[in-house]
């Protein structure tokens, strides 16, 4: 295997709605799909979502794939080769993820294995899907009820509810139980809005008024640890950690700390597939549990966090980001079919090119 070239494509898509979150508000999805080609024909595919989350721009990310990253993998001899030089590499993490993912596609072709198997998904040669949530935006109560009923109407059984400090987000989490009734799981997603002591008057409120919620996912500001630390020790419901942990040396804080017992693993924030098993496989050894989740992103990078998500332990993921988008950028790969991805029985991501 030889490396021949690489592209780096950049895309806007509208959304079908506005997505709303405590952080930001967005109409279109702005990413760039890396295109990476092997000498014999074959093209791997990777995603970089841009946001304020990734904290980058695209003439950065398509600058950092093209030069810095491009420059380390031409003269690799194997993919592994490839993936380690990466990984050393001290470029964005989005971008690093991209190339990474897009690697992953070509080995995976290569081997004539679809992405899931190569990555030890069993039993392979059996059709595989992963369960998703259904992301709310940021509204008002009733808003939010209305949008939770439509969406369990459409088959989602998982709801994650973002917040913010603002209004009463108790009692939007309130309409949305009365709205979906008992049976739908939800999740709650403040995305750093509150102080601790806000974040723990609004969850022992949760806990108080029974509106039976799986977690609250980044109650606080990310690089505060001590406060994620007050806000688990004082609350019954467990507390996942989201934009506090890219890194393995971010979960060594997250432990030392004893912050939260669930992370949220994202391929944008750990520079890829590589680095995100082994993220996993040290929070499974320590108790903690793993949601895979994803950037506002096209299916190109869902369909790598869902061949990631498939070798772990069965729950319903949070990668309902290409469900906003009006349309594709690339033809073939995953399909969403209500709740469920299905991933592609072609090698690799099975893409086929852009659309």
């Amino acid at each position: 295997m030889k490396l021949a070239s690489i592209t780096a494509h950049r895309i806007s898509v509208p959304l079908l709605r506005a997505f709303t979150t405590a952080v930001r508000s967005a109409v279109e999805l702005e990413t760039v799909i890396v295109e990476l080609r092997d000498d014999a024909g074959l093209s791997g595919w990777g995603e970089a979502p841009i946001s304020v989350v990734t904290k980058t721009t695209t003439n950065a990310v398509i600058a950092s794939v093209e030069g810095p990253l491009w420059s380390l993998l031409a003269s690799a001899d194997s993919v592994e080769h490839a993936l380690e030089r990466l990984e050393q590499s001290r470029e964005p993490s989005v971008a690093r993820a991209a190339v990474d993912c897009a690697l992953h596609d070509l080995a995976a072709q290569q081997a004539g294995m679809s992405l899931p198997e190569f990555l030890g998904r069993q039993p392979a040669g059996t059709p595989i899907h992963v369960t998703t949530d259904m992301t709310l935006s940021v509204a008002a109560p009733e808003k939010l009820a209305a949008t939770a009923l439509q969406h369990v109407s459409e088959g989602f059984d998982c709801l994650k509810v973002k917040l913010n400090a603002a209004g009463d987000p108790l009692a939007a989490m309130v309409a949305v139980r009365a709205a979906v009734g008992k049976e739908t799981i939800l999740r709650v997603d403040a995305n750093q809005a509150f102080t601790p002591e806000q974040a723990i008057t609004f969850i022992r409120g949760l806990e108080k008024a029974n509106v039976g919620v799986e977690f609250v996912e980044q109650p606080v500001a990310a690089a505060d640890w001590a406060g994620l630390a007050k806000v688990s020790g004082a609350v019954g419901l467990p507390i996942m950690a989201d934009e506090s942990v890219w890194t393995c040396a971010d979960l060594d804080l997250l432990l030392e700390h004893n912050a939260a017992s669930m992370i949220n693993i994202k391929l944008a924030k750990t520079g890829g597939i590589r680095h995100a098993k082994r993220l996993a496989d040290r929070a499974a050894d320590a108790g903690l549990v793993v949601v895979v989740g994803c950037m506002l992103e096209s299916s190109v990078g869902i369909a790598a966090a869902a061949a990631f998500a498939s070798t772990l332990p069965v729950m319903a993921q949070d990668l309902d980001g290409g469900l906003w988008l009006a349309a594709s950028p690339v033809s073939g790969g995953a399909q969403y079919r209500g709740s469920e991805i299905w991933l592609s029985p072609a090698p690799g991501l099975g893409i086929t090119g852009l659309s």
